[in-house]
């Protein structure tokens, strides 16, 4: 057979192109190299933007203490321009995306001189570099988040102090057993002067117990000025019997005698496939999700970016633009000297990130877990490494996804049924006394779950009370051990959602339940039946923030829906997804004017719609140490913004009254409480319809003969 002559300039070609591709393989690699635009700060951006704020004639007054460094995340437009090319997703395809990188800024709050400085510093592309952009002076109410050095700095100053000596000695405790903690004063109004940067101290005697908040030196209160480290007030009010320290350690081998009696059998869980999802940098991807998790220093997880993949109409859709924890309200309810001031604001006065501890695989997590590490700047601004700060695993409860028995064929049973299993997405804050377990639970069905549990130790008072027979007052406790109140208090935990539902306009509806008598006329719903009434829906649809403020104890029966009036499923309903609250929640109760209450007003209420604010993130404030309550989400929500068909975002809070037991002593079995977000009418039917109906080889499902 006669060959074909092979073209000159072939060679030439096939070298372009060899060249071409070595280009698209570089450039691809470069492209996979540089972080996301929603990734944390890395430990070389930290020390670059350090650098340069110590090099910035901005501040010159010295020494610089670091509160919060932090990713200053680009205009959210351009995230989206960045993730799905526009304001839509790109159809579900395989092939790589290249994309222009976007800035790398951080937010820098630091002290200096007396004053609290924001900073935002630019870093250069490869992190080895950084450059002050803007600087601010704060000049309103309210400090920084307290840094962990100075915490430490603090609770060193008593032992030195004669006059807590002198307290100690006389209660016949031994100095070498005392241990303190830094309490935020609160706000309480306004006094004379500029407010100083002061904490309260309150102390404890360990002795031989790991739990030494059981143990409190009650009546003993000390004053410390943050910014002079030095004691400036001190008070011996009144001495109770501090409670003695048996029975009150939770530590394995410390806390007596096993259990008698049968124990649950060990399990595991076992993945012979290995693990069912993939992370790529900060990107989980997970059966239908996909999603970018962060770690912040405040608000501890953040979740950016999550989207479903739509098997039906073969495209990936949006559904939550960015989330996390705003703040965490826990206000106790006994008035007086050493007590009124307990109102803590966690996330802003202590930072949930700061306390949020190595997790320990196979306990806090399970084998399967994959963990992800979170850098923080320390008070000096150099990088701290916090390693498996998150854990995300796969969970397999005995749960069913959906499931149905038919027996009304004569000849036949017919049952079909799914498993469940979820992704979870956990940090485990360890606040002082308290722990939280923040669980983010992603659903084959597109659900989102937020739960969030309290374990750890209650935080109690010293008294002389030994008996419940011997109250005659109000203890604003339970008695829970000799010596031992535990206090009254509230635990309000609220989400910062940014949902974008399909697409970034939604809107805020809500489908109220209305009972209706049965007239008997067709014209008015009515029917010519023995049936007296009936319940039906009355959709209203919230035009400004005023109509986004929901107190779900004191309102009627009704679904909460975020929908997106620009889309709509073949049957001509919004897309959208509901809010399902999944217990705890109460709203509070303090009256308006207490300081408190002013300073968390919006715990009146458990939803709040607002429209989007990229400067609106903290429920108190920026600065919610001594904040006054006139920034933050109330305050903001005042202005009664339009909200309609705009970019909105949910503030959720999942909150309860704690009324301590003597269960809850020494350590607090788990508690927890939270709320879901659920496709609604946001698929045109049940999107895990196809789901496999087996699962680890058994089946699932069954078609049997009616014998």
């Amino acid at each position: 057979m006669a060959r074909t002559p092979l073209p000159a300039e072939l060679p030439l070609l096939l070298l372009l192109l060899l060249l071409l591709a070595a280009l698209s393989v570089t450039a691809a690699a470069t492209a996979s190299s540089r972080p996301h635009p929603l990734d944390p700060l890395t430990a070389a951006e930290i020390t670059a933007v350090r650098a340069a704020v110590l090099a910035s004639p901005l501040v010159p007054a010295r020494p610089i203490t670091f509160h919060y460094v932090g990713l200053d995340e680009p205009d959210k437009p351009d995230v989206l321009a960045y993730a799905y090319g526009g304001d839509t997703p790109r159809r579900h395809r395989r092939r790589r995306v290249l994309r222009r990188p976007l800035p790398r800024r951080a937010l820098v709050i630091a002290r200096a001189g007396g004053q609290s400085h924001e900073l935002r510093v630019e870093v250069t592309r490869n992190g080895s570099a950084a450059a002050v952009l803007s600087h601010a002076v704060h000049r309103g109410a309210g400090f920084p988040t307290l840094t962990l050095e100075e915490q430490f700095a603090a609770v060193a100053l008593p032992p030195a102090y004669p006059p807590f000596v002198d307290s100690v000695r006389r209660r016949g405790v031994d100095m070498d057993d005392v241990l303190c903690a830094v309490f935020p004063v609160g706000w309480f109004g306004g006094g004379e002067g500029a407010p100083k940067r002061v904490a309260k101290m309150l102390c404890f005697a360990a002795g031989a117990t790991a739990n030494f908040y059981a143990r409190p030196i009650e009546g003993v209160t000390l004053v410390v000025d943050l910014d002079r480290m030095a004691i400036v007030g001190y008070r011996d009010r009144v001495a109770y019997p501090v409670p003695k320290a048996e029975g009150t350690d939770y530590r394995a081998g410390m806390t007596g005698t096993p259990l008698a009696g049968p124990e649950p059998a060990p399990g595991v869980v076992v993945q012979p496939e290995g693990r069912g999802f993939r992370i790529d940098g900060n990107i989980v991807r997970w059966a239908i999700w996909e999603f970018h998790v962060g770690f912040d220093m405040r608000a501890g997880t953040v979740i950016s970016l999550a989207s479903v993949h739509d098997a039906d109409a073969d495209t990936r859709r949006r559904v939550l633009y960015r989330g996390f924890v705003s703040e965490v309200f826990v206000p106790y309810m006994d008035p007086v000297e050493e007590w009124y001031y307990r109102t803590f604001l966690d996330a802003g006065e202590y930072g949930l990130g700061l306390w949020a501890f190595p997790l320990q695989p196979g306990a806090d997590c399970p084998a399967n877990a994959a963990y992800l590490d979170g850098f923080y700047a320390g008070q000096d601004g150099k990088p701290v490494a916090g390693e498996n700060r998150i854990c995300v695993f796969e969970r397999y409860a005995g749960d069913v996804a959906w499931r149905h028995t038919e027996a009304g064929f004569p000849d036949r049973l017919i049952t079909e049924v799914r498993p469940d299993v979820t992704l979870v997405v956990r940090m485990v804050m360890s606040l002082g006394n308290y722990d939280y377990i923040v669980d983010w639970e992603f659903k084959t069905s597109s659900s989102i779950k937020f739960v969030v549990s309290l374990t750890g130790l209650l935080e109690v008072k010293g008294t002389p009370y030994t008996h419940a027979d011997e109250i005659t007052a109000d203890p604003h406790g339970t008695l829970v051990s000799e010596n031992t109140l535990a206090i009254y208090h509230d635990h309000y935990v609220t989400y910062h959602l940014d949902l974008d539902i399909d697409g970034t306009n939604n809107s805020f509806v809500k489908n109220v339940i209305t009972t209706k008598r049965n007239t008997g006329d067709p014209a008015t719903g009515g029917a010519a039946t023995p049936r007296r009434s009936y319940w039906t829906v009355r959709r209203e649809v919230a035009e400004t923030e005023a109509d986004g403020q929901v107190n779900l104890d004191a309102e009627g029966p009704a679904d909460l829906l975020f929908v997106n009036p620009g889309k709509k499923t073949r049957m001509g309903n919004e897309v959208g997804y509901r809010l399902v609250p999944a217990g705890a929640t109460v709203a509070s109760v303090l009256v308006d004017d207490d300081f408190p209450q002013r300073r968390a007003s919006y715990t009146k209420k458990q939803v709040w719609v607002t429209p989007y604010n990229k400067s609106e993130k903290w429920t108190p404030g920026l600065y919610a140490d001594q904040s006054t309550g006139d920034d933050g989400l109330a305050a903001w929500s005042g202005r009664n913004r339009r909200i309609r068909d705009e970019d909105i975002v949910l503030w959720y809070t999942v909150g309860l009254h704690h009324i301590p037991y003597q269960e809850d002593f020494p350590v607090m079995p788990t508690l927890s409480g939270g709320f879901e977000l659920r496709p609604s009418n946001f698929f045109e039917r049940n999107p895990i319809l196809r789901a496999s109906p087996t699962t680890h080889g058994h089946s699932a499902n069954c078609s049997c003969d009616a014998r």
